[in-house]
């Protein structure tokens, strides 16, 4: 959804996905409607090794990146006295590590690009970016195409990290891990966002409520008449609706956001519960 926004607005974006054959088929049919393009990156983010070699990568391509959107991530759900153990380790590396490794990572690059002065002149690769899709339910890591920025300016690199309303409020299911990597993520959002903004980078979250993806197709296939009837807006989210939230943050409208968790979900954790 994310990655799809961008393209249609002209950006070239990388994607990372442990799948690489859907990884490369996304980046085809991306870059077959355009008029932006997507280039896949295959990488398995749950490894620290392959999150090197995708920085390794991006950095061989190239000089600078606009926009990481870190939209990687996965779910799990089960009760407390069967919870298992390991699917602490997974969610909590993934949602939540994985959005810092990845920004440590490519940070040279997003400084180059927050740091560029207006006056400079790279018509080759000033407009390119990357973004990395999701594990296997998500879009992923992302970056779409903006204009050269100024330090401390108003055209800041900027780092998106995809969160979640059940990392704003106890969610009705039994999504431990997930519920807390998300809301971890939020925060993580909030300390990056003072350490970079003298960088000339934003740093901010969206907290996504239910949206029609792979990770919710259960949920959509059962349940889809509860969720949108409890929604004030009577319905789920739409793939517009966070691209569009996502480009805001990217462009110069969003320049002087930074440490915000932006709700994306039609206002559905203010909804009363009683």
């Amino acid at each position: 959804m994310i990655t799809e926004g961008f393209v249609a607005n002209g950006a070239k974006v990388y994607i990372a996905s442990r799948d690489a054959r859907a990884c490369e088929a996304a980046a085809a049919e991306l870059t077959a409607r355009g008029p932006g393009s997507c280039v896949a990156v295959p990488a398995d983010l749950l490894r620290l090794s392959e999150c090197e070699r995708l920085a390794r990568e991006l950095r061989a391509r190239e000089p600078r990146l606009h926009v990481l959107v870190n939209n990687s991530g996965a779910a799990w759900g089960a009760p407390l006295a069967e919870f298992p153990d390991a699917q602490w380790s997974r969610i909590l590396t993934l949602n939540l590590q994985r959005a810092f490794t990845l920004t440590q990572l490519l940070l040279p690059l997003l400084e180059a690009a927050g740091g560029k002065g207006e006056g400079d002149d790279d018509d080759d690769h000033g407009d390119h970016g990357s973004d990395a899709e999701k594990e296997k339910e998500e879009d992923g890591e992302g970056e779409g195409r903006r204009r050269r920025g100024d330090r401390g300016g108003d055209n800041p690199a900027a780092v998106i990290n995809i969160g979640s309303v059940n990392g704003m409020s106890v969610p009705n299911i039994e999504n431990y891990s997930y519920s807390a990597s998300k809301a971890g993520l939020h925060h993580l959002t909030r300390h990056l966002s003072q350490v970079l903004g003298p960088k000339g980078i934003t740093v901010n979250s969206l907290a996504c409520g239910p949206f029609d993806t792979k990770m919710m197709a259960f949920s959509m296939k059962h349940f889809r008449e509860a969720i949108e009837e409890g929604n004030p807006m009577r319905r789920h989210g739409r793939p517009g609706d966070v691209a569009g939230a996502c480009i805001f943050l990217a462009s110069r409208a969003g320049s002087y956001v930074n440490g915000a968790t932006i709700n994306v979900d039609g206002g559905v954790h203010l909804a009363p519960k009683m």
